[in-house]
């Protein structure tokens, strides 16, 4: 198996990086992933494993509004940011665990592995949603909206260094691998042909 920490991206392990980090993200509601599992019948009793929870941003707020959650990185420079985040909150119900997953279908079939039957999976990642010839295309107009100061986003140079080493998945391969693992897509949205939300019901 490979090496999950060596693809972690050095700076995700750089303590100095995660400081900066959510300011980086332009830190992102979770409100909407919250209300996904909410909609699929989550509440006060369920248990939430966020996997790559970076600094706990929606593990923060999951833990305010769920039972318990795992909040698993494979970024030690993280999961002290998120320990220390969580201890400051008072939040006892949120445990931290240092572990990679392989990506793509492994991860998959591991994550259905982990749920029972009408578990649910809220995936939020880079996917692109586009056909092959459109590449150049797309990756161009998303060059152009990109930050220009790194402290305050993703450069141009960043997204490059994302497409090269990330390998992000096309929407019209992940969607079989959901499939496969024996998931049944429930909702699907789709920000500027490149980020997608998928909600995944275990059959």
């Amino acid at each position: 198996m490979i090496d999950e920490l060596a693809y972690a991206g050095p700076e995700h392990l750089d303590p100095a990086f995660v400081a900066g980090f959510d300011r980086k993200q332009g830190y992102p509601d979770p409100a909407e992933d919250l209300n996904a599992l909410a909609a699929q019948g989550l509440d006060a009793d369920s248990t939430v494993v966020d996997l790559g929870t970076g600094t706990g941003q929606f593990a923060l707020a999951a833990a305010r509004r769920f039972g318990h959650v795992t909040a698993v990185d494979v970024s030690p420079a993280m999961l002290a940011l998120l320990r220390e985040r969580a201890d400051d909150a008072g939040l006892g119900n949120l445990d931290c665990v240092r572990a990679g997953f392989l990506w793509k279908a492994l991860a998959l079939d591991r994550i259905a592995r982990m749920l029972r039957p009408g578990g649910v999976l809220r995936l939020r990642d880079l996917i692109y949603d586009f056909r092959p010839a459109e590449t150049e295309e797309v990756f161009r107009n998303w060059f152009g909206h990109a930050a220009v100061d790194p402290a305050e986003g993703y450069t141009s140079e960043d997204y490059a260094e994302h497409i090269r080493t990330e390998h992000s998945t096309f929407r019209w391969l992940l969607e079989p691998m959901l499939a496969a693992a024996g998931f049944a897509t429930a909702t699907a949205e789709f920000e500027g042909r490149i980020y997608g939300a998928y909600t995944c019901v275990k059959r």
